[in-house]
């Protein structure tokens, strides 16, 4: 080749660097990373063209992704071409709000932080995001559209013809004197016969609008003796009421409250007869992207929330505490219907406690929750409409000569997910990465996935220092062939689940995401 250009022929990507970060934003080295600004909960939407953050200052931080446009289509459609991509997905920042503040419930006498505990994704509706945001006790229903800015750039009428203080947005003005008289008493103002009282602050003016069409005869002939009769009503119901004293600025706040009400009831009256009014000419080649909170569910959970997911029918979603499972219409947010109760009469044969709970994601009638005791219960949702009795139990048997003080402890399940297809659920806890359990076969897990074996030699000192009952996520890819997990010293791992895999990766990010 000697060194020669060769064309049509692009190089692979650059292999990815991985690096730890708790935050986002350039930041020097050895600058102190602020509590509220960790990231607390992080998820991709359906499609992974958008990524929401939370953190621990009550924040949503938006993510879209750009190299699709580089590319002239849909990456993920790309992929099934025989053209592969050559280079990695990229994301650029998009918008962010205040989802969540610190609250105190002073009946409990608790303080309700406004960390982010958990984002779920909405089905999307008329090119505007939607998503489930919650800290540990409310819940919000986010709205995040485009708009555009409109500004007012001209307007239809001769400058040259209005004179006055009025605005020429309004219409067409003649000019006027004092107390409401007009120079052009053709156009109905104010009558002869009217006055101010004694005391009054006599130089008061009073705003004249006129239209043309309004000295016409006929229906708009009386319009526009009628406005003329609002307004003088409007300023006599002051005048009875005492209000009008002898002092400029008064005499501007009653001018300003009177052409309010003034202009409303103009308006009102001048579109009920479809007279012709003054257009503002607006362009609008601007956007800006607005979020706006829709619904509120609160007051629903006496425990913090672990868990929130959507339903399949776009309709509803679930939440879990420590005890309960609610079942929440999207559009209804001051009640909700309680599926699954596991509080005993008498809080002291309390055994085990809900960690986590999803829908299924194509069937609107089914979900999954895990408990401390490590097991998963499927629930048909058709069965009962209180879901005390489950379809399907799934839980790990251990070996009895295996069975210690730690056994329930490290058997608890911090996180549960369904499979794309449904059929299978991944579940992680202290010790393994359970995938897969396969819906249709309750004997056992598919496969599991060793993460913290080597830490069983020391489970008794991770029980003195609480780190035994840290809490793991776990997901699954897009296609559905690997799994992921964390653990600790930066560490995540990622292992292959189809028939005969081997893949078993550990991946370790830099401590310093400046280095």
């Amino acid at each position: 080749m000697n060194g020669a250009e060769v064309k049509g022929v692009e190089s692979p990507a650059e292999p990815l660097e991985w690096r730890f970060s708790q935050v986002f934003g350039e930041r020097s080295a050895g600058e102190e990373v602020q509590e509220v600004d960790i990231i607390s909960a992080i998820e991709f939407d359906k499609t992974g063209d958008h990524l929401a953050t939370g953190d621990r200052g009550g924040r949503v931080v938006l993510f879209e992704r750009t190299d699709k446009r580089d590319h002239g289509g849909y990456r993920r459609d790309l992929e099934m071409m025989d053209n592969p991509v050559r280079t990695h997905p990229e994301f650029r920042y998009k918008t962010e709000f205040q989802s969540h503040e610190p609250e105190f419930d002073y009946l409990k006498s608790l303080e309700i932080e406004e960390k982010i505990n958990k984002i779920r994704w909405c089905q999307t509706a008329n090119n505007a995001l939607f998503l489930l945001s919650t800290n540990d006790k409310t819940i919000k229903f986010w709205k995040i559209q485009e708009k555009k800015v409109k500004k007012i750039c001209d307007m239809n009428i001769d400058p040259s013809k209005a004179t006055g203080n009025c605005n020429p947005a309004c219409s067409i003005v003649k000019p006027h004197v004092t107390n409401g008289g007009c120079a052009d008493r053709s156009y109905g103002c104010l009558s002869k016969d009217f006055a101010l009282p004694a005391g009054s602050f006599a130089a008061l003016h009073f705003p004249t609008f006129i239209l043309s069409c309004l000295s016409k005869e006929g229906k708009k002939g009386y319009l526009r003796h009628h406005v003329v009769g609002i307004f003088q009503h409007a300023f006599i119901a002051l005048i009875a009421k005492d209000v009008l004293i002898s002092d400029t600025k008064s005499s501007e706040c009653i001018s300003k409250m009177l052409i309010k009400e003034y202009l409303f009831k103009v308006s009102a009256r001048i579109d009920s007869y479809g007279t012709e009014k003054v257009q503002q000419m607006v362009h609008s080649n601007e956007t800006s992207l607005s979020a706006r909170c829709r619904r509120i569910y609160a007051h629903a959970h006496d425990y913090h929330i672990n868990s929130i997911s959507n339903n399949s029918d776009g309709e509803t979603f679930i939440s879990a505490d420590d005890l309960r499972i609610n079942l929440w219409n999207l559009e209804i947010s001051n009640q909700s219907f309680n599926i699954v109760d596991v509080k005993p009469t008498n809080m002291e044969d309390l055994t085990e406690v809900i960690t986590s709970a999803e829908f299924h994601p194509t069937h609107c009638n089914m979900l999954a929750y895990s408990s401390s005791k490590g097991s998963i219960r499927l629930i048909d949702l058709r069965q009962s409409a209180l879901c005390d009795s489950h379809a399907k139990l799934f839980e790990g048997m251990e070996a009895p000569n295996s069975k210690s003080f730690f056994t329930e402890i490290i058997a608890s399940i911090s996180d549960i997910k369904f499979g794309k297809d449904g059929r299978y659920i991944l579940s992680r806890d202290y010790m393994n990465l359970k995938a897969l359990w396969d819906i249709n076969m309750d004997s056992g897990p598919v496969a599991t996935f060793p993460v913290h074996e080597y830490l069983r030699p020391k489970l008794c000192d991770l029980y003195e220092n609480d780190s035994i009952f840290d809490k793991f996520e776990c997901c699954l890819s897009g296609d559905g062939t690997r799994v992921a997990t964390g653990s600790y010293s930066n560490l995540f791992r990622v292992f292959g689940c189809t028939a005969g895999s081997t893949e078993a990766t550990t991946l370790e990010a830099s401590k310093n995401p400046m280095s």
